[in-house]
Order: structure tokens, then sequence, then C-alpha cells
């Protein structure tokens, strides 16, 4: 079985709007489940491609202020 989850992920979010993906990203991370993580990873991925290097560096620094908070 040829399951490619990034082609479905992209396929299932491609007419959505700003504020059906804003619902999306919402939706899996307050749901926690760990099946939503390959789909976050998806979307982050887009973000990240998109992003001048200004963005991914803020992007970089908001990361580890996160993981800095989530394991004090």
């Amino acid at each position: 079985m040829d399951l490619n989850i990034r082609k479905a992920i992209l396929h299932n979010i491609t007419n959505n709007d700003q504020d059906q993906l804003e619902a999306t990203i919402v939706d899996a991370i307050q749901a926690g489940e760990e099946k939503m993580l390959p789909g976050l990873g998806v979307l982050f991925e887009l973000i990240w491609q998109q992003s001048s290097p200004e963005d991914k560096q803020e992007m970089i620094q908001a990361l580890e202020q996160g993981v800095k908070q989530a394991t004090d």
C-alpha cells in the first residue's frame, strides 16, 4: 500500500481559506492527539518553505522559547 500522508493532507486543505486553515491548526493543537502531529508537520513545512530568512529566525526563536517553557 502506497500511503503518502503529505499528499493526503495537502489534498484535504487545498481549497481552505485562512479561517479554515487557522481552525485546522487550532483544532489539531487543542485535541492534543498524536495522530494530528503529521498534519501539523506538513503545515509547518509549507509555512517554512514560504518564509523569509528573517521569519525563519523568528520562528526558531519562538520555538526555542517554547521548548524552554515546556521543559521547565
